[in-house]
């Protein structure tokens, strides 16, 4: 390993973990370029959603998510990262530019990339235990040191305004036959598939957890637990926001989802990123106004609750693996896997 780069092991090491961000539709809609000092984040706007995401929100939102998996999995390895956003406005391709320098990393670096392997979007009915209020706190917490606020929905009118506007954002997306094609690719696929939604992580036909409208997917298997089958749902929503609606934003706003997911995957909880109501104009626009009092730029809701005593485990999808989503900048020395 030299003082100034990590060795290709680390890099590749830290760029698989990266992968393991979450995503729309599980696109993983980006790309890494090594240079000879510095590391760059691209987007992938070949795998943009176009019905689901036609502004490209979504999008962005993922690739912050990897960008933070990524300064997570560095800084469990020995090295901090130091991230310029959007260090070109004119290329809407180059969303960071990352500087690695050695550094000890803190217990907490060690548990959040521990953290990443275990993290999974969980969309089956939560336990009717409540979510300690200290750990709604933490997850707020981590939210705050990426430039986000989450707001915890926990008003009964405001929740209800949220329930509101995520079922009537779904219904419109769902009446949309361009949305329900789009669906039906990305999603409904078998556990070896690499990308996409797959069916045994999807529950069958639509569902609503309480008050909350779950995205329907196509030919989903997924079952509920019988354990606690009448109790209610426990889950909390959160809604990340920021003041301004810029890439940078959208960038932080994915960061600040990713450090939240794995910060609960840390303490136990069951995590499910919903994005259904801000994919939609008039949801999002209800969201701003209804919800956060014109206060902030919803970006996203974070559905966080305990899982069923002995629910049975959920797959992990697979991710595209780091070499196919790597390359070297003109000058970089490639490393062995190149080679």
């Amino acid at each position: 390993m030299s003082r100034h780069r990590p060795d290709p092991e680390t890099m590749y090491g830290a760029l698989a973990l990266a992968t393991r961000a979450p995503s729309v539709h599980n696109t993983q809609p980006w790309r890494w370029l090594i240079g000879r000092q510095s590391l760059h984040l691209m987007a992938d706007w070949t795998r943009q959603a176009h019905v689901t995401d036609p502004d490209g929100h979504d999008l962005l939102l993922s690739c912050g998510a990897t960008l933070h998996h990524a300064r997570v999995a560095f800084a469990a390895l020995g090295w901090a990262s130091r991230v310029h956003r959007i260090p070109n406005p004119a290329d809407t391709d180059h969303l960071a530019a990352i500087e690695l320098h050695p550094a000890d990393p803190s217990d907490e670096d060690v548990a959040l990339a521990a953290a990443i392997t275990g993290r999974h979007t969980d969309r089956r009915r939560y336990s009717s235990w409540p979510v300690p209020q200290g750990h709604v706190d933490l997850l707020v917490e981590h939210a705050a040191r990426q430039g986000v606020l989450a707001v915890p929905v926990t008003d009964p009118i405001r929740r209800h305004r949220l329930a509101t506007a995520m079922g009537l954002a779904a219904d419109k997306q769902e009446s949309d036959p361009a949305y329900n094609m789009e669906m039906a690719l990305w999603s409904g696929l078998g556990l070896a598939a690499t990308e996409g939604v797959l069916s045994a992580s999807a529950p069958a036909g639509r569902r609503c957890h309480g008050d909350t409208r779950m995205r329907t997917f196509a030919r989903g298997d997924l079952l509920e637990s019988t354990v606690e089958p009448s109790a209610l749902d426990g889950g909390e929503l959160l809604v990340l926001t920021t003041p301004q609606d810029d890439p940078v934003s959208r960038l932080r706003a994915g960061e600040a989802a990713s450090a939240m997911l794995l910060a609960a995957t840390d303490l136990g909880l069951a995590t499910c990123p919903l994005s259904q109501v801000v994919e939609v104009p008039g949801g999002r626009q209800s969201v701003h106004e209804d919800v956060l009092d014109s206060a902030g730029v919803p970006h996203l809701v974070l559905r966080v609750g305990w899982a069923p005593i002995a629910a049975p485990t959920l797959p992990r999808s697979r991710r595209r693996p780091a070499e196919q989503v790597t390359a070297f900048l003109p000058g970089a020395a490639p490393c062995r896997a190149h080679r």
